[in-house]
This record gives C-alpha cells, sequence and structure tokens, in this order.
C-alpha cells in the first residue's frame, strides 16, 4: 500500500480518524504538558463537547485531561470552539518522529473508544468535519512513511499468535468447546435473537438496542508487538479495564485458509457469499452508530467456516472500515463491529494451545502505562 492511499485508508474511517484525533493530542502534551488555553486538547475539549450528541446529559468525555496534568476550562460550556478553530490549533502543532509507543497508544485509544449501541462521541464527530479531516492529513501521510505502520497492512502472522484465556481473577480455561460447537450454537442464536426482535418497532430512532457485535463467537488470537506483548492486551474495543490477563500461544494449523480483511471491499464479498440477515436484531443500534436506514447483513460464520480456517483482520482494515455503513448490494449493508485490530478468530480448532501460560500485569506506575510479566 502506497503512502497516499495508506493515508487515504486512515482518513477514511472513524477509528483511524479517531486514531490521528489522539496520536496529535498525545504528540502535543509531551511537547508541552503544562496547562494552557490555547491548546489543541483544549480546543479538542470545547468543541466535541458541543458537538456531542449527549452533551445536555453529561460533559463530553475527553482524552485531553485524562493524564491529569491539566484541567478543563473552569467553563466549558459557554465557550464555542469550532472546527475550524479545531484545525488551526492543529495546524500549528509540530509532529515529533513516529515511534512504536506513540503509534500503540493513539491505536489503543482509537479501538477504546469505539461503540456500536450509540451516536458517535463528540470527538468522532469532530474528526469527521471538513476541515479537521482536512488538517488531519498532514499526520496521516507522516504515519504512513513510518515504518513503524507498516505492519498494519500485514496478512496474519501465522507462527506469532496468543489467546487471551483469563482476564483479572477468573481461573484460565482448561477446556474450550470444539470450534464447530462454537460456531453451531452462535447460528442458533442468531437467528433466535433475530427471530425475538421481529416484533420490535421498525423505526430505526425507537429506544432499542441488542446484540450490536458481527464477529464469530470462537477464539481470537493476536501477533505479539515490538515489546513481545500480545496486540489483543492493548487494543480492545470498550475495555472494561483488565489489569491482569493470561494469554497462551496458538498454533495454526497446517495449511490453512485464512481469509484477509483488509477492507470494505473484502468484507463485503464475505457478506455476499455467505450472507445473513440480521435487520431485525442490528437496526436501531447500527442506525444510531453509522446513521443508515434499512437492511443489515453480517457474514454466516459458520458457512463461512466450511471455506476457510480463520478470519484476520488487519490493523489497516480495522481503522478504515470499522464502525461504517459498508454497503453490500442495493438493499442491504453491514457493520464491522466488536472485532480488534489484527484479530483472528478461528473458525476451525487450531492445530494446539500452548500448555504454558504467561501472565501479563498493567503497570500504571510509570510515564506510559505498560503490560509486565507477572
Amino acid at each position: 500500500m502506497s503512502t497516499i492511499s495508506t493515508a487515504d485508508a486512515l482518513l477514511a474511517g472513524p477509528r483511524g480518524r479517531r486514531l490521528l484525533l489522539d496520536y496529535v493530542v498525545d504528540a502535543e502534551r509531551i511537547r508541552r504538558p503544562e496547562p494552557h488555553g490555547d491548546s489543541f486538547r483544549s480546543a479538542i475539549f470545547l468543541a466535541s463537547h458541543h458537538l456531542d450528541p449527549e452533551r445536555d446529559s453529561s460533559v463530553t468525555y475527553s482524552r485531553a485531561y485524562e493524564s491529569g496534568t491539566e484541567e478543563p476550562p473552569e467553563e466549558p460550556l459557554r465557550a464555542v470552539v469550532t472546527a475550524d478553530d479545531v484545525a488551526h490549533r492543529l495546524s500549528q502543532v509540530p509532529l515529533p518522529e513516529v515511534t512504536e509507543v506513540a503509534l500503540r497508544s493513539a491505536l489503543a485509544a482509537a479501538t477504546d473508544s469505539a461503540r456500536y449501541w450509540q451516536d458517535p462521541d463528540g470527538e468522532d464527530v469532530l474528526a469527521a468535519t471538513e476541515p479537521v479531516r482536512r488538517e488531519l492529513r498532514r499526520v496521516a501521510e507522516d504515519i504512513a512513511r513510518s515504518p513503524h505502520a507498516q505492519w498494519w497492512t500485514t496478512a496474519l502472522a501465522e507462527t506469532d499468535q496468543w489467546a487471551i484465556v483469563s482476564r483479572d481473577d477468573d481461573s484460565p480455561d482448561t477446556f474450550e468447546p470444539a470450534a464447530a460447537e462454537l460456531l453451531s450454537a452462535w447460528h442458533e442464536d442468531t437467528l433466535a435473537a433475530e427471530a425475538r426482535a421481529a416484533d420490535r418497532p421498525t423505526d430505526p430512532t425507537a429506544n432499542w438496542s441488542g446484540y450490536w457485535w458481527s464477529n464469530p463467537s470462537v477464539r481470537c488470537s493476536t501477533r505479539t508487538l515490538f515489546d513481545c506483548t500480545p496486540a489483543e492486551l492493548w487494543f480492545v474495543e470498550d475495555s472494561m479495564g483488565w489489569k491482569r490477563i493470561t494469554v497462551r500461544h496458538v498454533g495454526a494449523p497446517a495449511g490453512a485458509r485464512i481469509y484477509e480483511i483488509d477492507g470494505a471491499q473484502a468484507w463485503v464479498e464475505l457478506c455476499r457469499r455467505f450472507p445473513l440477515e440480521v435487520t431485525a436484531e442490528k437496526r436501531h443500534d447500527w442506525y444510531r452508530t453509522t446513521g443508515r436506514s434499512g437492511r443489515w447483513v453480517i457474514p454466516n460464520w459458520q458457512l463461512v467456516a466450511e471455506s476457510y480456517t480463520g478470519v484476520h483482520l488487519t490493523v489497516m482494515g480495522y481503522l478504515a472500515a470499522a464502525g461504517t455503513a459498508i454497503e453490500v448490494d442495493d438493499e442491504t449493508a453491514s457493520v464491522i463491529a466488536g472485532w480488534a485490530p489484527d484479530a483472528t478468530y478461528w473458525l476451525t480448532d487450531p492445530d494446539h494451545i500452548g500448555d504454558e501460560s504467561c501472565t501479563w500485569v498493567l503497570d500504571n506506575s510509570r510515564e506510559q502505562p505498560a503490560w509486565v510479566e507477572g
């Protein structure tokens, strides 16, 4: 993927744009950690509050102030900062040398802030505005040139896969049903949920919610990053704040047939070949997150398993397409929801799951949070 096409992909989806926004926030904080009212992150806080759909019921959460080193303005609701103002301040922030740590931090934050059961938050709305999106191109092109972002477009790392077997105080899984059994249960549950949802209002704005995920309920794994930590420790949608995670190595089956989801078109092809309609169950959640009203489908993972060993979502595929309304045909669309960057779902059983586990503990005492072996 060329520099320009990589930059375009980063700007195409809400998670990619959010990564770019979070990257600049961190860059400015490192350069100017002291509080100041004319900062880029101050502008984000104010502008995103006024763009947030829930601004009347709660103050918009913003990473601009999460570090504790800078306080939000005393009267944030009275100050109006426009997208043009944010874009101008963004243009004034010098971009540092791209590092693996900085990219990981921004990707983790962009993944964690994903939400597919309600309207996009103020920062996602802000990042999609024309002025801010225009200025984010400078950031996208800078990141696209970095060798540290090249793995974002790569296929499954077959010999380097790790699956989570427990979180916090949970006992490590010693047994998991066969993939075929899990997929059969998933298929039955999905059909039953769609049947139950048939009586819900067809008005997509009605106050209903359901099961908004579109991933299969089977074992998931990711590769290790530059510091040997599994990617899934860092990149989790709507994380629960786990601080202790145990993983085991996953052996890919010999001759594994992996379907690579590297963007929206690859997802479209899955949905066209193996469609499963989920309109009644997803209608209200996916309308809120995408603004699209109409019929919805997802891949029928039980049928996909007849052709593929597993499905892998590249980081760039996630950043460009997750959370968008992906048009499948003239009548239907779909959403990549509940996934994670670099996630591989195994539709058939792996050759082996490592006997020995490795436990990672989150250390928040450092300047940058880190997972350390515990």
